[in-house]
């Protein structure tokens, strides 16, 4: 073993130039490698921590207007959502509903504490908005069933009205606030990256309508769904299934307007893959000028020391010996330079995950174990690959005709 690693050695040593500038390309190869993957993982982050981050097998709809003329009905007709919607659909699609919520958004309000008082509109909606918007929760928590059931007088604020509301967020826990001259609880606060949406329980905010059942959005969360052509079968069942409770014609599709995220979801994760898949082709494309250069050097290695070859198999030395050696000498001018590839890499990684900090299109720039893992099994192979024809050249050297070489 310390015999090889010396032989690799003086024979890196007696080309250092040759094997230098070489060895530059398997570098910068390597180190295009790592920006790409670093910069496209930074994209596939800022992929799953904004839309991941929210339910992504759902169908939101809202009303629309008709642009067709439709059993004596004339185009135009405002189609509006309504709370009963909701038992509707859930009915009908039992095969592909989970669960059911909507919305109805109130008008800005003052919303009061013996502190201070903020002007904020209202959002009534069920217990699994959070999970469809991606919204942490940061004190207490958030509506439950118990409180629609109920039409609790509760309310959830977010970290920054909070704070003004009573001095800190985490204080206004169970604290009362004043909205439309009723009192509402606090029963939690949450840290939405965008806007600053005050929740209460759906209920209370129809009641607070005063009998008005038509709602801004209904959102159906799927099942047994698994392929673009059933989120297309599933939100067609669904639009059949407003179209017979509205009357307005299936065909049309001014009546709802539907968001189907499931399918956006699908098509989005394939474009990501193919991104990914395109990166790694470019970057080991880039690599190839370098592996294509070390085995030229192992190729000129091989034609120097044919008379040596020719020696070794003479006293005794096995093919297989000699396809080792070159072959470990291939890997190692790969690895020496592509680790350096590697490290210079992943410093400017880290220097490009400082500027695009809080980017909404390039998130948390990084190279994770998985990538090095990745990287260091191409660098072994593409070092196999460099060394292996030479090697296979070396070894129908004759040892005759070898020790005849000048």
């Amino acid at each position: 073993m310390f015999d090889l690693a010396r032989e690799i050695g003086q024979t890196l040593s007696n080309n250092k130039l040759r094997t230098s500038l070489t060895g530059l390309s398997v570098a910068w190869g390597i180190f295009m490698l790592i920006i790409l993957l670093g910069m496209s993982q930074g994209v596939v982050n800022s992929f799953n921590e904004g839309f991941m981050s929210q339910g992504s097998n759902y169908i939101n709809i809202w009303g629309g207007r008709t642009s067709n003329a439709f059993k004596g009905y004339k185009e135009g007709r405002s189609i509006d959502l309504k709370e009963s919607d909701l038992n509707v659909i859930d009915s009908r699609n039992g095969n592909i509903v989970d669960n059911i919520s909507s919305s109805i958004s109130g008008s800005s309000v003052v919303i009061s504490s013996p502190i201070d008082y903020i002007s904020s509109g209202y959002d009534g909606v069920f217990p699994d908005e959070l999970d469809k918007r991606g919204i942490p929760l940061s004190y207490g928590r958030f509506i439950n069933e118990l409180d629609l059931e109920h039409r609790r007088k509760v309310v959830v604020l977010t970290e920054q009205n909070a704070a003004i509301l009573f001095k800190t967020a985490e204080n206004a826990i169970g604290k009362q606030v004043k909205m439309k001259d009723l009192s509402f609880t606090v029963i939690g606060v949450i840290n939405p990256r965008f806007g600053q949406e005050t929740y209460i329980p759906f209920t209370t905010a129809l009641a607070l309508k005063g009998g008005d059942s038509v709602v801004d959005g209904i959102s159906v969360e799927l099942k047994n769904v698994y392929t673009m052509e059933d989120g297309e079968k599933a939100e067609g069942d669904i639009k059949k299934t407003l179209a017979h409770t509205h009357d307005f014609d299936t065909e049309d599709n001014g009546a709802v307007h539907i968001w189907n995220r499931f399918n956006q979801h699908l098509t989005m994760s394939s474009a990501l893959n193919v991104l990914q898949l395109v990166v790694w082709l470019i970057g080991l494309f880039t690599l190839l000028s370098g592996i294509i250069g070390v085995s030229n050097i192992m190729f000129v290695s091989v034609k120097e020391r044919t008379h040596e070859i020719g020696i070794r198999r003479a006293i005794g030395a096995k093919p297989m010996s000699i396809l080792i050696q070159i072959i470990t000498e291939s890997v190692a001018i790969t690895g020496i330079f592509g680790y350096i590839g590697v490290f210079f890499g992943i410093v400017i990684i880290e220097f490009l995950g400082k500027i695009f900090e809080g980017s909404e299109f390039i998130g948390d720039v990084t190279v994770d174990i998985s990538i090095a893992i990745k990287v260091t099994i191409v660098l072994i192979i593409a070092g196999c690959l460099a060394g292996l024809f030479p090697a296979l050249k070396a070894l129908k050297v004759k040892p005759v005709e070898a020790l005849r070489d000048e």
